[in-house]
């Protein structure tokens, strides 16, 4: 790869994490229409070489690889919300994910960008990845994400998956899933 090619996806991580950074909390966990159009416009794009492997580069800086990961587990989220691709980098977003705590890479960020490192392991329907989920979340002293933490741990211990995903995902939805759906559990 040639050092332009390099130098332009480390701008192009750059631009991710100014967006998510400026977009903040009160976008970040809340849906919003417009907000999920403005990421689907800016970074769908990315969102699919990303997908494809072509960033996997990224994984040499703790930001670009917050970047990647972005991309892959919650850019997603917005960008194909309702529909079963939101889900479809789930794998590969927790493959990085491992990678970059391995690499220390989660302590080279600030405290608010840090958990976004620790999102594939929540979002994971395995319960290893729960417990893990639950351990890193919990090291970041937020009583509220930790509580999400545990509550998407104990939706897996539960279910072992996540029933609001049934329907996009083509999978059957049980009577007890149905039941926990229909009064107000974790709807996503």
């Amino acid at each position: 790869m040639s050092m332009i090619a390099k130098t332009e996806r480390n701008k192009q991580a750059d631009v991710v994490l100014a967006f998510w950074e400026l977009a903040g909390e009160a976008r970040w966990f809340t849906r919003n229409d417009a907000f999920d159009a403005n990421v689907r416009q800016h970074f769908s794009e990315q969102h699919f070489a990303a997908a494809r492997g072509e960033y996997a580069d990224w994984m040499t800086r703790a930001e670009d690889a917050l970047a990647l990961l972005l991309l892959l587990d919650q850019i997603p989220r917005n960008a194909f919300r309702g529909s079963a691709h939101a889900y479809a980098t789930d794998g590969l977003a927790l493959f990085y994910a491992k990678q970059a705590i391995a690499r220390g890479f989660d302590q080279q960020v600030s405290a608010q960008l840090r958990l976004f490192f620790y999102l594939p392991f929540e979002h994971a329907e395995d319960l290893q990845e729960q417990a893990r989920s639950v351990t890193l979340i919990t090291a970041l002293g937020e009583a509220e994400t930790t509580r999400y933490a545990l509550e998407h741990q104990q939706i897996i211990q539960r279910f072992g998956r996540f029933p609001h995903r049934n329907a996009v995902l083509g999978r059957e939805t049980t009577v007890e899933e149905q039941q926990f759906l229909d009064e107000g559990g974790f709807a996503g």
